[in-house]
């Protein structure tokens, strides 16, 4: 198990290196750039190449890139020339308002889409699976800032129940938190759906029925292990999209985290900032792939990891 970690691990960094080089490339032919927006229209063309010297936009792209990442490996991609301290400082200090969000999001979407799963794949082409089926699909139909602008008009300003924007309190996280869940819910109630209603037809569930046990027994007891097993992977690989969504709801619900200082940061050329992010949202993936890998071999002890 030791070897198959160390193995990932090794891939992952391949993976973060790839993230971080793309990244860097990006930011350096996208339109515009940091001179121009810092000092403005009016500047002279001594001003626009002091200060292009002073960020070291001047050197050819290849030295750049090569002291990029020897920097890089030590975690320093220097200092956000827009916020003046560390880019990486900036970036683990939103991490936790993100952590926060993706955290509450997964758990309201695993719970809940499980439930629904479960009630809809225990009795197939029921009422219950119907309605748990078409408005899974509906769910994955809606753009995300529309759900979020949907929940702000009801929640926020019709009933005012919750606050719209900000941060601070458990009643600031819950309107983002579902916005973030609900699609994600959807996922995990169609494939916890279709994982239950194939397991359910297995011999081995025929045999727990005719011991005796209740149809309760055989979901929660048999049925509900194995089913989870494409959950779990899922739920790994979907963290990223997560990451994603954080964007576009931390800005929706003016959300204080990693989302919305790589917005912030794009939209003014902070490439240290930019780049940092980036690096830590590839490594954050990383971690994820390799947890639900290690989860889903323990689910199920006839899997297992390759190499191990």
């Amino acid at each position: 198990m030791i070897r198959v970690v160390v193995k990932r691990l090794l891939i992952g960094v391949l993976v973060m290196w790839g993230a971080a080089s793309l990244i860097f490339l990006i930011v350096r032919v996208a339109p515009g750039d940091p001179v121009s927006i810092l000092l403005g229209p009016d500047a002279t063309q001594d001003q626009v190449k002091e200060l292009s010297a002073s960020l070291g936009l001047q050197r050819p792209l290849a030295i750049q890139y090569v002291d990029y990442l020897g920097h890089a490996v030590r975690l320093d991609f220097g200092d956000s020339y827009r916020l003046g301290h560390p880019a990486m400082s900036e970036v683990l200090e939103r991490l936790p308002a993100t952590a926060e969000l993706m955290l509450a999001s997964t758990l309201i979407a695993v719970v809940l889409g499980l439930t629904l799963g479960l009630l809809a794949g225990g009795r197939p082409g029921s009422v219950v699976d119907r309605v748990v089926s078409a408005a899974a699909i509906a769910l994955q139909s809606f753009p995300t800032f529309w759900i979020g602008i949907m929940l702000i008009l009801v929640f926020a300003l019709a009933l005012r129940l919750l606050p719209s924007s900000g941060a601070g309190t458990p009643q600031h996280l819950i309107l983002p938190a579902i916005t973030m869940a609900l699609p994600f819910t959807a996922i995990v109630a169609r494939l916890t759906r279709t994982s239950v209603a194939e397991t359910l037809r297995e011999p081995y569930i025929q045999t727990a029925k005719s011991k005796g046990l209740t149809d309760h027994q055989v979901l929660l007891g048999h049925a509900l292990r194995n089913s989870l097993l494409p959950v779990v992977t899922i739920v790994g690989l979907h963290m990223g999209g997560l990451m994603g969504g954080a964007v576009i709801v931390e800005n929706v619900f003016s959300w204080p985290g990693l989302g919305s200082l790589v917005v912030d940061s794009v939209t003014n050329r902070d490439y240290e900032v930019v780049q940092a992010a980036t690096f830590v949202i590839a490594g954050i993936v990383m971690l994820f792939n390799l947890a639900a890998d290690l989860v889903y071999s323990q689910l199920d002890p006839r899997i297992r990891l390759e190499g191990s």
